[in-house]
C-alpha cells in the first residue's frame, strides 16, 4: 500500500497530532512531513517510517477507490478517555494547590 498525502493529513487529524509529534514518531524533520502533506514526492522508505508511525499510533489504512484512515479499535478507546483523563488529572492539580494553602 502507498500512502498518500491526504491519507496523512487525515489520519494525523483523527489521532490528534499535530506535525511536530508526527515528524517525532516517525524520526523525520517538520518539514519532511510538510513536504509530503503539500504532495511532494519523497523516498519510499521516509513514507514507509510516515506510515508505521501512524500505524503505530491507531491508525488502518484504507485503499480502493476512496483512500482513507479509519481508528483501530484500541486508539479509538484511547482517544476516547483521554478527555476524561486530562480533567481527571487537572482536578488533581486542583486539589494539590488547595492543599498547599
Amino acid at each position: 500500500m502507498i500512502l498518500k498525502p491526504v491519507q496523512c493529513r487525515m489520519a494525523r487529524a483523527a489521532l490528534g497530532l499535530g506535525i511536530r509529534e508526527l515528524a517525532l514518531a516517525a524520526k523525520v524533520s517538520i518539514d519532511t512531513i510538510t513536504r509530503f502533506e503539500r504532495g511532494n514526492q519523497l523516498k519510499e522508505r521516509t513514507t514507509e517510517a510516515i506510515q508505521r508511525a501512524l500505524e503505530a499510533a491507531g491508525v488502518e489504512f484504507t485503499n480502493g477507490e476512496q483512500p482513507g484512515v479509519r481508528l483501530t479499535k484500541a486508539a479509538a478507546t484511547r482517544l476516547r478517555e483521554a478527555p476524561k483523563t486530562a480533567i481527571a488529572e487537572k482536578n488533581r492539580a486542583a486539589q494539590r494547590r488547595e492543599k498547599r494553602r
